[in-house]
């Protein structure tokens, strides 16, 4: 059978079917704007929407805007995860600590990133800070949870097991709990980073100068679906090169995961 549950791909038949996917993609694309299926102006052929790019970064200078979006989603989601980590481990480990910061996490996670744009502003400027504030919120609270959840599923006979060898509280936690836990919190961390490019973006279309986002809103004053269309196409690549970046470090480190 070609479908059964769980059966592991090759790792040249998964390129070969995901390459097929992105073909029929652009060949869907292709077919409904060169056949005149819809207008130009609501979306430009494939070929326009990549002479589009090509003058971005030749004419307007749109690597920097690249940049830019990369510095803010890169700082908010280190600044995230530097807090979200270790919070997530203690509450993970210790029932006391989860039972006290629990609860309000829950609540904050609820609570939507773009909501707080206006009282960001009014609080940090529309300058950098924001935008990182912004990352930081959305962020935080997901990746606390998340690895409080993968720190709190490790099996309790290793536990009981360390305990009888002489091991402490730390020592558990750092021996038994974070070298099991150590994959999962990095494969966390790598999809929160997705989430954190929608936050970036979002920020950026509400008082910024620069950066992805506000070409997006620049070129939608003009109508210009092309741009647009390059500036989400762009986001998608750069975030499928750092997603597959983090797999392969994460198998590097964690060889045994995988």
């Amino acid at each position: 059978m070609i479908f059964e549950p769980l059966k592991p791909v090759s790792q040249a038949a998964r390129i070969a079917l995901g390459t097929i996917f992105f073909v029929l993609f652009l060949g869907l694309w292709s077919l409904v704007t060169w056949g005149g299926f819809i207008d130009p102006m609501f979306l430009k052929t494939p070929l326009d929407t990549l002479v589009t790019g090509y003058n971005l970064f030749a004419q307007f200078g749109f690597i920097k805007d690249v940049g830019i979006t990369l510095f803010r989603v890169v700082g908010g989601f280190l600044l995230a995860a530097m807090v979200a980590v270790p919070l997530g481990i203690l509450m993970g480990a210790f029932k006391p600590i989860e039972a006290f910061l629990e609860p309000f996490i829950s609540f904050a996670r609820y609570l939507p990133a773009s909501a707080f744009i206006p009282l960001l502003i009014l609080w940090a400027g529309i300058g950098e800070a924001e935008k990182l504030l912004v990352i930081f919120i959305g962020s935080v609270f997901q990746v606390i949870l998340m690895v409080a959840g993968v720190v709190g599923s490790t099996r309790k006979d290793l536990v009981e097991a360390a305990y009888t060898l002489g091991a402490d509280a730390s020592g558990i936690v750092r021996r038994v709990m974070l070298p099991g836990a150590a994959p999962q919190i990095a494969e966390t961390l790598r999809l929160v980073l997705g989430w954190a490019w929608t936050y970036v973006i979002v920020a950026e279309l509400v008082g910024a100068e620069t950066g992805i986002g506000h070409m997006i809103m620049d070129s939608q004053r003009m109508l210009d679906t092309g741009q647009m269309i390059f500036g989400i196409f762009t986001i998608g690549v750069i975030g499928l090169v750092t997603d597959f970046a983090f797999k392969w470090v994460n198998r590097k480190l964690y060889p045994w995961a995988f």
